[in-house]
């Protein structure tokens, strides 16, 4: 490695051991022997603090009340021993370096590039496309990008939603494809976005995304411009096309995720809309204890998982890099889908947590297929399940199964793209651009 770019990365991997040495030795410096022992304390206090948290998430009343003071008190009380000890800048200044550390390291390996981006096909810009917007959708973005009346001149048909008169989007879409439609689009959220995907996708027609959603994560996994959605309706003059997976649960289409367990039987709930907040502390400790809601199987890939509180079937899996597993997506066309499960049954796996994805409460692999039951005395033969956030009923068992490159998705040709992902951390890697010599 040579050149400017390789002399900042050996001087950033430099950097990276230079502060791991640093936040090792500062301890032993300023506080000898003993900083062992703060540190076990220390990590003690962060366990105890997890198990309060899951009994408070668990229980009710006052349980849940002294579960929340021990959860507050040992973080105090590792606080206030640091204080008294004199170390709680050690600690400060520790943390600082193990940041600095991981940031210098993640520069000196550079970005990740296992994962390619898909393909990007040159097509015909279309002549009949048709786009459904919603008005509502991201607290008003149809109006006030104006993409309507944008849209109109590129030459789609548009029809508006009427946010008091519901309308089956899917018809919608079916209707124009028989009237002669060659794209089929969407401005507003992921849901209504997978009902029409999955219609183009059946008759083998481009998809057009229009960031006008809330959280628009599909569009955020496509590389379109989530900031300003007018900008995606350059696709219909100067576009080029991807293939990209779909997934599908029953007879339904998702672009993002099905989630099972905790999150779908809370959100179920008619009194959710309105008290969130208080619905979910009202409910949590039945779901999470499975006195609520159906008690789980997942099957996939050769996999079984028993009694999970949550699971998440993916199309295409979230980054490892995640500890939650909801960030971003690497690729859209692995043909895989990925599974997340959280199986939490006592506080001692709770405060094992902390430990993300090596946690053996927190459960992830890939499967091209995943079925999902529920025991016969759990709210009859259906499962509350959210399909890219709406909430649903299927009956059970539920079949999630990956459709490889099922979807045309047409996008502008000039667009920011995704982010590559940054490399894990290899130590032994910058140890060795550390030492190397240009």
């Amino acid at each position: 490695m040579g050149g400017g770019v390789g002399r900042t990365r050996r001087w950033a991997a430099r950097l990276a051991i230079t502060a791991v040495v640093a936040a090792v030795v500062l301890p032993l410096v300023a506080a000898g022997l003993r900083s062992l022992g703060l540190a076990a304390f220390g990590l003690a206090g962060l366990a105890v603090s997890a198990a309060g948290l899951w009994w408070a998430l668990s229980h009710r009343g006052l349980v849940r009340g002294l579960a929340l003071a021990l959860a507050v008190a040992a973080q105090v009380a590792v606080i206030a021993l640091f204080v008294a000890a004199g170390v709680l800048w050690v600690v400060v200044v520790v943390l600082a370096l193990w940041a600095s550390a991981c940031f210098a390291g993640r520069a000196a390996l550079g970005e990740d590039g296992g994962h390619a981006a898909p393909a990007e096909h040159r097509t015909p810009p279309p002549e009949r496309p048709f786009v459904i917007m919603n008005p509502r959708s991201g607290g008003g973005k149809v109006g006030r990008f104006g993409l309507k009346e944008k849209a109109e001149v590129l030459g789609a048909q548009v029809v508006l939603l009427d946010p008091a008169h519901p309308q089956d989007v899917a018809a919608l879409a079916r209707d124009a494809v028989a009237k002669g439609a060659d794209l089929l689009g969407v401005a507003g959220g992921d849901g209504t976005q997978a009902l029409v995907a999955g219609v183009a996708a059946e008759h083998g027609i481009p998809f057009m995304v229009i960031s006008a959603g809330t959280r628009n994560h599909f569009a955020l996994d496509l590389g379109l411009d989530r900031e300003d959605p007018s900008t995606c309706l350059d696709a219909l003059t100067d576009g080029v096309e991807l293939r990209i997976d779909l997934g599908r649960i029953g007879e339904r289409t998702f672009v993002n995720n099905v989630s099972f367990g905790a999150y779908a039987e809370v959100v179920q709930s008619p009194a959710y809309r309105d008290d969130k907040i208080n619905t979910i502390l009202r409910m949590l400790p039945d779901v999470l204890t499975h006195h609520l809601g159906s008690r789980l199987t997942v099957h996939g890939a050769g996999m079984t998982l028993t009694s999970p509180q949550a699971v998440l079937v993916s199309n295409n899996p979230y980054r490892s890099g995640d500890p939650t597993g909801l960030g971003r997506r690497d690729e859209l066309d692995a043909g895989v889908l990925g599974v997340l499960g959280i199986k939490v049954d006592n506080a001692v796996q709770a405060a094992e947590l902390l430990r993300g994805r090596r946690s053996s409460g927190l459960i992830a692999w890939t499967a091209d297929e995943v079925v999902v039951d529920a025991d016969a005395d759990a709210d009859g033969a259906e499962v509350q399940v959210g399909v890219d956030g709406e909430s649903l009923s299927f009956p059970t068992p539920v079949r999630c199964v990956s459709r490889p490159g099922a979807l045309r998705v047409r996008v502008p040709r000039h667009r920011p793209g995704v982010a590559r992902p940054p490399s894990r951390l290899d130590w032994r890697r910058l140890r060795d651009l550390a030492l190397s010599r240009g």
